[in-house]
């Protein structure tokens, strides 16, 4: 980093912080703290749920995963469209009619107590889990900047973190956030110019689009039926859509946003507006990801993209035979791919430089897991992984000063974004359906307001510990994937127990959760089906164990009574 770029990083940070703040100010009580006053419009609540998807794990390993696999990933968010649609007309009216603060406070309303507590506490475990690993994107980030241990940034950005949120609350995050998608937005647009700018002269946009797709990068739909791919289109429709229910509408963090807009139909059109946006944006980082990609078939990437780990690779026996075959294996990779792109250029036949190309692509690739498995040897582990490395190269190694400063600061703030509103969902969801309900009933509103901001330093420094712990993980976007269907699941089949099936009371969908994590997990254990599904077989599991239940422990009023009702039929 040079000095124009700590001068845009460091504006952009006093920025932000500054604007969050001021706009938070007035959040002197526990409605405002929590819920912004109920007041937000749905362009607010729309980006701001947004940008909280788009963390810094979205720009760091977003466009990593479609430089290493493609753009298969978009294929994840095909029943989001799907879920909000069906959110809009069932979760928004419900909760805000109902006056919660938070989703499981509805369940007690619905069920009893104890449903309660324990879709809260699966709540905050998942949700914790994945505050550490957003706040971990950063860290990554600048320990490749800047050279300094990982775990001083992850004290840092907790720091800042906890001295903003627990001022302004709910509605300093959400301003925050729209301020926070205009920057994204035009980082993205810059990030992609810069990728075709740098290209070698004679290779064109199309050039590149060709040969994004003959190494199947372009690939975004996928229709085989193979419950072990994540990605393709069956898995993103159903299970993707299983997933976004879940997220969307039992998941505080997301919950909180539209519980917050000042009427139904204002927080219908923010999930409404992300039913139309998330894919055209998720499928524009991809691309951004395969146009890289291109970019390193005509200039040479590292070996190993993790520098530390390339470095002490470098410095072991047999690294200069690597390395040879890595360069080898490098150039011939670009000449084939000089040579197909003529080919496309003057309409001759291609089969024959395609197979070149493919064949030079797999020895590439083969010398490059060669390189990694170096770094297994000296360090003694299984499977390195430096895939979240590969965007934070092209963006340190090759693109201009204050650019990078730029794009620096949309990843850092990007991470502050998603761990902020994150950190305030797991304060609200304790103080509310925790504290509130089992230790300090009757306390003032000033208590509880204070409570929430004590609460939201504890999960501030909860996130820094676990984000410490996450250097094992591969792809981060498939971590926190992984994570959220661990739980998701279970938490998506109670809330459909009380949405539609009257009839099943709370001893019943208590159970059916506490069997549906144990299929969840049970699936995960003992099959290769993949994580997207775990949602669909979760929810399905509570469902149909509630209803099997239901009989044995619905008391024996209401059983009198369904059978009155029936007899009373004509």
């Amino acid at each position: 980093m040079r000095a124009l770029d700590w001068v845009v990083l460091f504006a952009w940070l006093t920025f932000i912080v500054s604007y969050a703040m001021y706009r938070g100010r007035g959040s002197n009580t526990v409605d405002r703290y929590l819920l912004g006053g109920r007041t937000l419009p749905w362009y607010a609540m729309g980006l701001s749920i947004m940008a909280t998807q788009a963390s810094a794990i979205t720009f760091i390993s977003t466009t990593s995963q479609a430089y290493v696999d493609g753009m298969r990933f978009v294929q994840f968010y095909f029943g989001l469209p799907l879920a909000m649609v069906i959110l809009s007309a069932t979760a928004v009216p419900i909760f805000h009619r109902a006056r919660v603060y938070t989703a499981y406070e509805y369940l007690e309303q619905r069920f009893d107590m104890k449903t309660r507590a324990l879709v809260s506490v699966v709540f905050l475990i998942q949700r914790g889990l994945a505050a550490g690993l957003a706040l971990f994107a950063p860290a990554v980030l600048l320990s490749v900047v800047l050279g300094w241990p990982d775990y001083i940034t992850t004290i840092i950005m907790g720091v800042l973190i906890a001295i903003y949120t627990t001022t302004g609350g709910l509605k300093a995050l959400t301003w925050a956030d729209v301020q926070q998608m205009v920057v994204i937005l035009a980082a993205l647009v810059v990030s992609l110019i810069l990728a075709f700018h740098l290209m070698p002269k004679g290779i064109s946009v199309l050039d590149a689009l060709h040969l994004a797709g003959a190494a199947r990068k372009l690939n975004p739909v996928d229709f085989r039926l193979d419950l072990t791919d994540s990605y393709t289109a069956w898995s993103g429709l159903i299970g993707g859509m299983f997933l976004a229910l879940a997220y969307f509408g039992c998941d505080q963090s997301q919950v909180q946003r539209y519980l917050a807009g000042r009427s139904i139909a204002q927080s219908r059109l923010g999930l409404l507006f992300n039913a139309v946006a998330k894919i055209p944006m998720q499928a524009f980082i991809l691309f951004i990801g395969a146009m890289v990609f291109v970019l390193f078939l005509f200039v040479k990437p590292p070996a190993i993209f993790q520098p530390v780990e390339a470095d002490r690779a470098a410095q072991s026996p047999g690294w200069t035979q690597v390395e040879k075959q890595y360069d080898e294996a490098f150039a011939a990779r670009r000449d084939a791919a000089v040579r197909l792109a003529q080919s496309i250029r003057t309409g001759a036949d291609r089969s024959e430089d395609l197979a070149t190309f493919h064949q030079a692509e797999a020895e590439f690739a083969a010398a490059r897991k060669n390189a990694l498995g170096v770094v297994d040897r000296v360090e003694h582990t299984k499977g390195f992984n430096d895939t979240n490395y590969i965007f934070l190269t092209y963006v340190t190694k090759f693109l201009p000063v204050g650019v990078v400063g730029l794009l620096i600061a949309v990843i850092f703030t990007a991470a502050m974004s998603s761990s902020s509103g994150e950190i305030n969902s797991l304060a609200t969801v304790s103080v509310i359906d925790i504290y509130k309900r089992f230790a300090v009933r009757n306390g003032s509103d000033r208590h509880y307001l204070w409570v929430s901001r004590l609460f939201t330093v504890f999960w501030a420094a909860y996130a820094v510990v676990f984000a410490n712990s996450t250097r094992s993980f591969g792809a981060l976007i498939e971590a926190v994937n992984q994570v959220g269907s661990l739980f998701y699941g279970g938490m998506l089949g109670v809330f459909v127990l009380a949405f539609f099936f009257k009839r099943v009371g709370g001893t019943a969908a208590f159970w059916g959760v506490i069997a549906g994590e144990g299929a969840i997990f049970g699936t995960k254990l003992f099959t290769s089906v993949s994580y997207l599904w775990f949602n669909v077989v979760g929810c399905v599991t509570v469902i149909v164990v509630a209803l099997l239940l239901t009989p044995f422990v619905t008391p024996e009023a209401a059983r009198r009574n369904d059978l009155r009702a029936v007899a009373d039929k004509p």
